[in-house]
């Protein structure tokens, strides 16, 4: 769930579909001013650094970040050589860290913030690589187009509705088996039936199915599909260049956040919001926040073969659509999630590697800065 290129020259076989995305230029370095200042004060401030990292104060990190410079002053002796340059090592392993205080952060810019000043100091060069999407064909993508290009039928994308697909109608048909064998042999459990559906109808309409989510997610295959899911949409809209102010996997720290659902990706595009609040809305805005949107989606079938989540994804695409001028019809609806659903695919597809880095950094319950840094390290040269 999500809460917003010839790549040719990057890739040894680009694909053979005329709908694909273009690098876009390098956007231009900030130049933040940073004063010269004495090692005594550089260790205060990494230390003053450290406790806001701890305390999840982004607005006082980053101004922390912004006052320490790696380039200390000339040193006068060997021993203030070698204390500037361990100075300058902090500041490699320890700026990262300013991504773990941006899922307490209220104000999404300041997030945005965080996310230029890194880039402008080199620590995340693949961040916003594919920003501009440059079209070099029609955006129509009909079933069999989106099956000729990616070996799936248009079904295998589209979430599962409990009930409905190949797995869930075999519990079911266990379930209520076994219903049955217990009534048979005089174990009457439909009292506790009713409550446990009782239960549940409360968790859907007061937590958003939390409830059945932390329960769910505690069975490995299902909580591996999570992550796979949200590392489609974390490494999308990193590529894409829009913020994330964090990942929630477990539905318990959802609620206890005041976030309604079932947990997920949140991100952040700066365009979108400035659009949406001056009453219009670009497609190229529009293009890239349904590639995010649909990323997770993407992310499972490239994986699985098929997508089971991104139920809350479609909705909130919907729900963006119905604000476009004029409103989408539920035929370009259709049209425009599978296009979606294919760029978010061979975007993903051609960074596998990087997709894999950011779910093993999940899976080992890493923070946002070690998913980031994970990333970064696959997309290098040496891919170390």
């Amino acid at each position: 769930m999500a809460v917003a290129p010839s790549i040719a020259a990057l890739i040894s076989s680009p694909p053979t579909s005329p709908l694909f995305i273009k690098p876009p230029p390098m956007s231009p370095s900030l130049n933040l001013p940073r004063p010269f200042i004495s090692a005594t004060a550089a260790v205060k401030g990494w230390k003053d650094y450290e406790r806001a990292v701890k305390e999840k104060d982004l607005a006082k990190a980053l101004g922390l970040l912004q006052l320490i410079d790696d380039e200390l002053p000339s040193p006068s002796s060997s021993a203030e050589s070698s204390r500037a340059l361990g100075l300058g090592r902090i500041g490699v392993e320890r700026d990262w860290e300013v991504l773990d205080t941006c899922l307490n952060a209220d104000d999404m810019r300041l997030v945005g913030s965080a996310y230029v000043f890194l880039k402008d100091r080199g620590f995340l060069p693949n961040f916003g690589k594919y920003r501009n999407i440059v079209l070099e064909g029609p955006k129509d993508v009909t079933p069999n187009v989106l099956k000729s290009l990616t070996g799936l039928e248009a079904s295998k994308l589209s979430p599962k509705k409990w009930g409905l697909s190949g797995t869930s109608s075999i519990v079911l048909v266990i379930f209520f088996g076994g219903v049955s064998y217990l009534l048979d042999q005089g174990i009457d459990i439909r009292p506790n039936l009713a409550t446990i559906l009782g239960l549940s109808v409360l968790d859907s309409i007061f937590l958003g199915g939390c409830g059945l989510a932390q329960i769910a997610s505690c069975w490995p295959p299902y909580r591996r599909r999570i992550l796979v899911h949200e590392a489609g949409h974390v490494l999308t809209a990193y590529l894409l260049g829009c913020p994330i102010r964090g990942v929630i996997l477990d539905p318990l720290v959802a609620v206890k956040m005041g976030i309604r659902g079932q947990a997920g990706t949140q991100f952040w595009d700066d365009n979108l919001q400035s659009e949406l609040a001056g009453g219009k809305l670009s497609f190229n805005t529009f293009d890239r926040y349904c590639m995010v949107l649909f990323s997770g989606i993407a992310a499972e079938a490239l994986v699985y073969g098929e997508a089971l989540g991104g139920e809350n994804d479609e909705n909130l695409f919907r729900s963006i659509s119905n604000q476009l001028q004029p409103p989408f019809s539920i035929a370009q609806m259709s049209n425009h999630a599978r296009w979606a659903v294919l760029q978010s695919y061979n975007l993903l597809k051609w960074h596998k590697k990087a997709h894999k880095a950011a779910v093993r950094a999940m899976e080992a319950s890493g923070s946002l800065s070690v998913v980031i840094k994970s990333i970064e390290n696959a997309l290098s040269p040496d891919g170390s």
